[in-house]
């Protein structure tokens, strides 16, 4: 038998990957999503924790005591329940440069049980310039009915750094406000129920009619003996199996079907407060012309000397004079085709020089001539 070279074994291998990878992508289902990542099932939803606590620890970094009492008032309270009294003529006198008041806020994850850890953030509350170092007092996180979910505490991770010295400041990222990793603990759990007794609603993240329609059509295609019936354009409604641990399995398995979602609508979304303009790929135009040029106003003033005239008794002074002036460049005109594309549309605003704000206002006409075949957003 003869003996295979090192070229030839190669060549096999790779002739094998390339034939598994050709099975795998005839496999894989064209453009499509699993259920999990377009709905959510009704019951199994986060709750939002939120509490007041002191850091302390900082390194000449903390609030100004004269500007924010309350954060003097919580270290009394603190140190109060500790058996520490201070005298009453003092309390004006004290400045606490180590100490910073913050809010603590945090996300219950569903199903979350007492003794679990979870993720904190703390945030200044007043003006202390730094939490880098800090450490995070016993907080209680509350809930919006007011009750007490999870108790927080632990050292707090600012990702910056900063320095000042002799009027200059240096700044890296945001240092008034940290995360302390697993800093607090459950100590009540939220009722959560997935369903009623006998069926799971599942929630789309957008209303899409189309979409809750093919989701349907896949759980009835899989699943023959847990029919799913749409409620709305936005719930699902799929029978389930009564006993919870059947019911967890099943679940699962509906979120690993593949749905080929819906085209999406068109849409242009506009941000006014950082001129960002996003469109999708559905965005189609009519025929239209946009003509763009720029109109620039300059003004300058520059000191003029006013000199009095001989034996006037006047005196010499400086007086403004202001030139203003108006450019406007020369405009271009660019037809865009009918049913243009979003890289053709993209192309033709570019080559009218159109800044981003300037494509606010373009897509804003268009859209009020009837040209733009898509929402226009502003956010």
């Amino acid at each position: 038998m003869p003996s295979m070279t090192a070229s030839s074994v190669a060549r096999a291998l790779a002739r094998t990957l390339f034939a598994l990878a050709m099975a795998l992508a005839a496999a894989a289902p064209a453009g499509g999503e699993r259920i999990r990542d377009l709905v959510s099932v009704q019951g199994a939803r986060p709750n939002q924790l939120v509490g007041y606590g002191i850091v302390v620890g900082l390194d000449q970094s903390g609030d100004q005591t004269t500007q924010t009492p309350f954060t003097v008032q919580s270290v009394l309270n603190m140190l109060s329940q500790l058996g520490v009294n201070l005298p009453a003529d003092r309390l004006t006198s004290i400045q606490l440069k180590n100490v910073a008041a913050v809010m603590v806020t945090a996300t219950l994850p569903p199903f979350a049980r007492p003794g679990q850890s979870i993720d904190v953030v703390a945030s200044s509350l007043g003006n202390a310039k730094s939490l880098r170092g800090g450490t995070l007092l016993l907080t209680p996180l509350k809930g919006a009915d007011g009750e007490i979910y999870a108790m927080a505490q632990g050292n707090v991770v600012v990702g910056g750094a900063g320095a000042s010295s002799a009027g200059s400041k240096v700044q890296v990222n945001h240092l008034s406000a940290g995360r302390v990793p697993g800093g607090a603990t459950v100590e009540r759990a939220v009722p959560a129920r997935v369903g009623d007794d006998d069926a799971i609603q599942l929630e789309l993240a957008v209303t899409d009619f189309g979409t809750v329609s093919r989701i349907v059509d896949a759980i009835n295609g899989r699943f023959a003996d847990a029919p799913a019936s749409a409620v709305d354009g936005r719930v699902v409604r799929v029978a389930a199996p009564a006993d919870p641990g059947e019911r967890v399995a099943f679940i699962a398995r509906l979120e690993a079907l593949d749905v080929v979602p819906a085209r999406t609508a068109a849409k242009v979304i506009v941000n006014s407060r950082t001129g960002s303009v996003v469109m999708n790929q559905t965005v189609t135009v009519e025929a239209c012309a946009v003509a763009h040029g720029g109109l620039s106003v300059v003004v300058s003033t520059e000191p003029v000397v006013s000199q009095p005239a001989p034996f006037s008794q006047g005196e010499t002074i400086l007086v403004p004079r202001s030139d203003v002036q108006v450019r406007q460049e020369q405009g271009s005109l660019m037809v865009i085709p009918r049913g243009a594309a979003l890289a053709d549309i993209v192309k033709a605003l570019n080559a009218v020089g159109a800044t981003p704000l300037d494509l606010m206002s373009i897509l804003q006409a268009m859209k009020a001539a009837g040209a733009l075949r898509a929402e226009l957003e502003v956010i």
